[in-house]
């Protein structure tokens, strides 16, 4: 029997517990054909049945994104839908294998960069991710995507900021670190106490670089 059947669209459910089921599974089962039947139906023609694959995938790599790493290529077309939740939903998987694909992420760098301004706050949250973690795994990649990252933190929401610079961090190195921290001190003063707390604590780990 197709695995497919045991995502929530047709146990008829409204919540996601079915696809965190079958996910912690296949995970545990090292269900490589499982997996890739979830991943083929990224592009069923049925949205739910998209989402809930989605869901799956999501699900794994939580518990190990190697699993799906193989399939960069496919959640990187799911980000350029129209569809906000197919969007949305290929940014957070792909976000947690940018450590294993930074390479093939990395020419996808212009349409990331435009999710990271202009999509909503999810899709921005996630692109902030997966830039950081490619421009860390390079320095070629780093000079390229850093200074794309500094100007995020210099125009983003002030809700943002401490969010994203917790994940801009890891793109940081002895030779960026000071920039990063001075945009880090001019937003402060946009900055709630629990905020501020959150920078200062991005900031001094960011002066032991």
């Amino acid at each position: 029997m197709s695995i497919l059947n045991r995502i929530a669209y047709f146990q008829n459910r409204r919540d996601q517990e079915p696809d965190k089921e079958l996910a912690r599974e296949l995970v545990g089962t090292n269900d490589l054909a499982g997996i890739q039947e979830i991943a083929a139906n990224l592009w069923n023609e049925n949205l739910q049945i998209r989402c809930d694959c989605l869901s799956v995938m999501e699900e794994i790599c939580n518990q190990n994104p190697e699993l799906i790493a193989c399939y960069a290529g496919e959640l990187l077309k799911l980000t350029k839908s129209k569809n906000n939740c197919l969007r949305w939903g290929s940014l957070i998987p792909l976000s947690r294998i940018a450590h294993l694909r930074a390479d093939e992420i990395f020419p996808h760098l212009d349409d990331l960069l435009h999710l990271m301004d202009k999509g909503s706050v999810i899709v921005a949250d996630n692109a902030v991710k997966i830039l950081a973690v490619v421009a860390a795994d390079k320095d070629a990649y780093r000079e390229r995507i850093f200074p794309h990252l500094l100007q995020h933190l210099r125009t983003c929401r002030p809700k943002d900021v401490p969010q994203h610079a917790e994940s801009i961090y890891v793109a940081t190195n002895a030779e960026n670190k000071n920039v990063f921290i001075e945009m880090l001190e001019k937003r402060m003063v946009d900055m709630s106490s629990s905020q501020a707390k959150r920078l200062k604590k991005v900031i001094s780990q960011a002066r032991k670089r």
